[in-house]
């Protein structure tokens, strides 16, 4: 039996170009050293092909890498080649890096309008088509916004397209990865409970999983910033839903404080988080095989990104 949605509990804008994204593309940097087993990287583009993401995770050092399928900023495109996907899968294999990938934002299955509802069903269902034929083992998703709704409301709506989606991609190996978010706006998904109910109220639970990302979490009030808050919020995770469930984390600090409920990224360290929280999660046995992204602003070269990892490599054993 289904059960009712959690009660709603009182009370992703673009990200900030750092002065560092705005240093010369030719800029040179020794690859990042990642121990073995260590699952480690960035969000990664796919721009000149998607097995360019493969060449440009390897020039960095990364052992995982997220990926978009396709143009995050448009609902479909073009199906991709067996050829071109043949490719990436060759090249994903001979490196070893783990990928996953993350949705179009566009997507909301939250919504109480027909037409956007619809479209983001098949939307999803199209970018896990990609996913699937690329061999990714996972795509992250933002639950959705409710739009004025309500919460309850939402969550019912959400998980409705969660399992049309489940069955119109039957059979399929890619599971869907359910983002916590800092609850900007009438976003959902910014309570670890919400991610609990929607998974013990699909059809289809083993076709889904959780992604924490460390910059949502805070925001939505989760205070990962000191050890008693870090482990009291693993603990909820672990209570909720379990930690076997969480298949991706993103590695991001905060640009607003505890509680803001606002999505701003900030590079490790400089944030309101600190780095004492990235310490723990890549020295915390519960993660260790774990796939672990930044997805802090960025230039061309990617080297803000081997900057920011290289501030965990004391951590790292």
């Amino acid at each position: 039996m289904k059960s009712k949605p959690p009660a709603p509990k009182s009370k992703a804008a673009p990200k900030a170009k750092s002065a560092s994204a705005k240093k010369s593309a030719a800029v040179a940097f020794d690859p990042l050293k990642i121990p073995a087993g260590v699952l480690l990287g960035a969000h990664t583009s796919t721009s000149g092909g998607v097995s360019q993401s493969v060449v440009r995770a390897i020039a960095c050092g990364f052992t995982a890498a997220q990926i978009f399928v396709k143009n995050n900023k448009q609902w479909f495109a073009p199906p991709l080649s067996d050829t071109e996907a043949a490719e990436f899968r060759a090249a994903r294999k001979a490196s070893g890096i783990y990928f996953f990938a993350h949705n179009s934002y566009l997507v909301n299955l939250g919504s109480q309008d027909t037409e956007m509802f619809s479209t983001s069903v098949r939307a999803m269902i199209a970018e896990l088509e990609r996913a699937e034929a690329l061999g990714l083992p996972f795509i992250v998703m933002h639950p959705g916004s409710h739009g004025g709704a309500g919460e309850e409301a939402g969550l019912k709506r959400i998980a409705q397209g969660l399992d049309e989606i489940a069955k119109g991609t039957s059979g399929f190996k890619c599971r869907m990865a359910l983002e916590i978010t800092a609850g900007q706006g009438n976003a959902l998904g910014y309570r670890l409970e919400h991610l609990s109910w929607l998974l013990e109220n699909v059809a289809s639970e083993k076709r889904f999983g959780t992604c924490l990302d460390t910059a949502h979490l805070y925001a939505a009030g989760y205070n990962i910033r000191s050890r008693e808050g870090y482990e009291e919020t693993m603990d909820q995770v672990n209570k909720l839903f379990g930690t076997n469930q969480v298949l991706g984390l993103h590695l991001n600090d905060s640009k607003v404080p505890l509680g803001k409920r606002v999505d701003r990224h900030e590079h490790l360290g400089t944030g309101e988080i600190g780095l004492d929280c990235f310490k723990w999660i890549v020295q915390d046995s519960r993660w260790a095989s774990t796939p672990k992204v930044l997805e802090t602003p960025k230039s061309e070269d990617m080297h803000e990104d081997v900057e920011n990892l290289n501030k965990l490599a004391s951590y790292l054993r």
